[in-house]
């Protein structure tokens, strides 16, 4: 029987694992028997999602739920080392936590609004992705990081500068990072969603105007789900991808075939 997909014994943590993409990662993980430990930036919309996907799985003591700023040092290590302890272990991480640019014109740009950006989608990547990767060398039994990086990554950004340089950069650092931990059998991947639904983009997507320039250019012919990123995450996490390192994996419906 092939069952490279069972994730059964295995535990993960996921950043952003509220909402959105990260929510839809975490139902597919506990769907396949891992554990699961998610992160958000506020309570309420974090513990309402640990209780729904307790709900799903049926098994409450699967589904932990931290609030965590990942742009903090000391917050991401001591929320990791709670995951950890209520895990048992963390044989996969998505660093998945992100914020979106506010439509701001490069020349118009402060570096605050630069450095915000960066802060949680570079920075917040940095903090998550080390103390993992501490943990799993420290394990000795390998692991899986993966990064939610963006198809701003690979095309421009307009108004969007800012957004588009951090995901360029959590792509270069993944690509770093496959060579540097492949040692310790750590795989380190990225994933690049494009029009997706989630409270990020909701704004965008509900514009007609937007939708009637974008929809178009999408051969799927429809906006992404959080759902659409459960089988890559399971993928990743399992033993299916055990030779799979330093890749991106565009999950867009075309969009960038276009």
């Amino acid at each position: 029987m092939y069952t490279p997909f069972d994730l059964n014994g295995r535990a993960a943590v996921v950043t952003g694992g509220n909402g959105g993409i990260g929510l839809g990662m975490a139902r597919a993980l506990l769907a396949a028997g891992a554990r699961v430990a998610i992160w958000g930036s506020r309570h309420e919309k974090t513990e309402q999602a640990r209780a729904t996907l307790a709900a799903e799985c049926g098994d409450a003591s699967r589904v932990h739920g931290f609030v965590c700023d990942v742009g903090d040092e000391a917050q991401v290590d001591a929320t990791f080392a709670a995951s950890v302890a209520a895990l048992g272990r963390v044989d996969a991480c998505y660093a998945n936590a992100g914020v979106g640019g506010k439509g701001t014109l490069m020349l118009d740009m402060t570096l605050d609004e630069f450095r915000r950006v960066q802060r949680i989608n570079v920075e917040g990547v940095f903090l998550t992705f080390r103390a993992a990767a501490r943990h799993m060398v420290e394990r000795g039994q390998g692991g899986s990081l993966v990064a939610t990086a963006s198809t701003a990554a690979v095309e421009g950004a307009a108004r969007n500068s800012h957004y588009g340089a951090s995901k360029g950069a959590v792509t270069s650092y993944v690509r770093a990072l496959a060579l540097e931990l492949a040692r310790h059998r750590i795989r380190v991947n990225s994933i690049l969603p494009g029009w997706i639904v989630t409270e990020m983009t909701e704004r965008a997507v509900n514009n007609e105007k937007f939708a009637n320039a974008v929809l178009p250019r999408i051969p799927a012919r429809r906006w992404g789900q959080s759902d659409d990123f459960g089988g890559i995450a399971v993928y990743l996490a399992s033993d299916a991808a055990a030779y799979t390192t330093g890749e991106q994996f565009v999950i867009d419906g075309g969009y960038t075939k276009f």
